[in-house]
């Protein structure tokens, strides 16, 4: 068998004089960027606006942000609270995130701000939810120059090479190891592919996009949560914690993903319940006063046939 061992970067981090920059928040800023990009093309292309979308985003990623590390404290509590912890809580540029926290956080934030735009969250979801994953493929990149969350020893072609130095402790004999991230990142990918082509095929909406990313992509981490080496501080049975929780994960997207499909077919046809409520209130403001019609001719279009609905699918103006 050819061996076709991935090296691992031989730096994680470069300096501008005083400043130091760390590898892997590039690769972090790279997929916000990539999904901030994809997710505002797929919005417009909803009918969302520009102002909308950025208005959202710009609470739900610092918000995200703050998520992931608190998700990564509390599931690490030894290491920051415990005898000897030698981490601090607070100093989130000396490692530790977590996407499930991110994920959970900034979908809180988004969903709060999308009520006060009156916003149809479903859809921004929907929108969001391919770029999030080639957002997350791109981000795992910094795994591998940071050389870390890497999975069991293993002499595959394809194994990772990691140093000595970056070994976890019980590991410290072998060279090579599974490239979790590498996985995780094709998975991702594949992931993204998947939502594009069901988007267009089944011409998804009401968060059916959302839950389908979900689903799929807590089916994928399952199976690189169980090659990881790295410490866990909780297991349920042979399962690592975050393994357990990307099946539920799982089990929660497709459980949503049938109920939507049952309960809410078909697609939004309004997405800005604002401006809709507008046009709707000139058509009706018009059809009472034909004079006001006749002069105001032009200033704003007619209403369509169909009434708007919030979010939720609900009569205008309920939350």
């Amino acid at each position: 068998m050819i061996s076709l061992f991935i090296p691992s970067p031989t730096i994680s981090s470069f300096s501008f004089g005083p400043v130091t920059i760390h590898i892997y928040a590039l690769c972090l800023i790279t997929g916000i960027i990539a999904a901030w990009a994809i997710g505002l093309r797929r919005w417009q292309a909803r009918g969302g606006t520009t102002d909308s979308f950025e208005t959202v985003l710009l609470w739900a990623l610092p918000v995200g942000i703050i998520g992931a590390r608190f998700y990564h404290v509390m599931t690490h509590l030894g290491d920051y609270f415990g005898a000897g912890a030698n981490q601090h809580w607070w100093a989130i540029w000396e490692g530790g995130i977590a996407i499930y926290g991110a994920v959970g956080f900034g979908a809180l934030a988004a969903w709060l701000t999308a009520r006060r735009r009156r916003i149809a969250f479903a859809a921004l979801a929907d929108s969001l939810a391919p770029g999030m994953a080639v957002g997350q493929a791109l981000g795992r990149f910094g795994n591998w120059f940071n050389q870390e969350l890497y999975g069991l020893p293993t002499n595959l072609p394809w194994a990772l090479e990691i140093d000595s130095a970056h070994r976890v402790p019980g590991y410290e004999q072998y060279a090579t190891f599974h490239p979790t991230f590498l996985y995780e990142s094709v998975w991702n990918l594949s992931v993204a592919g998947v939502l594009l082509w069901a988007d267009r095929k089944f011409t998804l909406g009401r968060g059916k996009v959302f839950a389908l990313y979900v689903a799929l992509y807590g089916f994928g981490r399952v199976f690189t949560e169980s090659l990881r080496t790295d410490y866990s501080y909780d297991v349920f049975g042979p399962l690592r914690f975050n393994a357990a929780v990307a099946m539920l994960i799982c089990l929660v997207g497709v459980m949503l993903l049938i109920w939507l499909s049952r309960k809410r077919p078909g697609r939004e046809d309004v997405v800005e319940f604002g401006t809709a409520e507008f046009v709707v209130s000139a058509t009706n403001s018009a059809a009472e006063d034909p004079s006001a019609a006749a002069g105001g001719a032009g200033e704003a279009p007619s209403g369509g046939e169909d009434e708007p609905a919030d979010a939720d699918g609900g009569p205008p103006g309920k939350s």
